[in-house]
């Protein structure tokens, strides 16, 4: 499986998991820690929850994958799922806006995806 495979697989599986505003950002030659990071918004701690175990069910059910890290701390309304070459930041509306994840990254690094691709 490649990293852009991944990528996809962990989108679609937070859109299963009724994840909004999902970005996936290619970062490929930009970023030493990861080749892709997936930016989504979760509407509650127990949504953000949700996500993360359907993310975590669907890899491992359909690829055998764990993440190498988990950051899972709902109440703080942020979390995250290390993969090695790719990262899922799992975000609360509020959180995603004031910390601006997004700015970091170029606008033409986000890579189009429509969601049950």
């Amino acid at each position: 499986m490649t990293s852009q495979e991944l990528a996809f697989a962990c989108a679609k599986a937070a859109d299963d998991a009724k994840a909004t505003d999902i970005a996936i950002y290619d970062l490929r030659g930009t970023s030493s820690i990861t080749d892709f990071a997936i930016v989504c918004t979760a509407t509650s701690a127990p949504h953000l929850k949700a996500i993360l175990g359907n993310v975590d069910k669907d890899l491992y059910e359909k690829y055998e994958m764990n993440p190498v890290y988990a950051e899972r701390t709902p109440n703080a309304l942020w979390c995250v799922l290390d993969y090695i070459d790719v990262m899922l930041h799992v975000m609360a509306e509020e959180v995603r806006e004031f910390y601006g994840l997004e700015n970091f990254w170029k606008p033409e690094n986000r890579i189009e995806w429509t969601p049950g691709e």
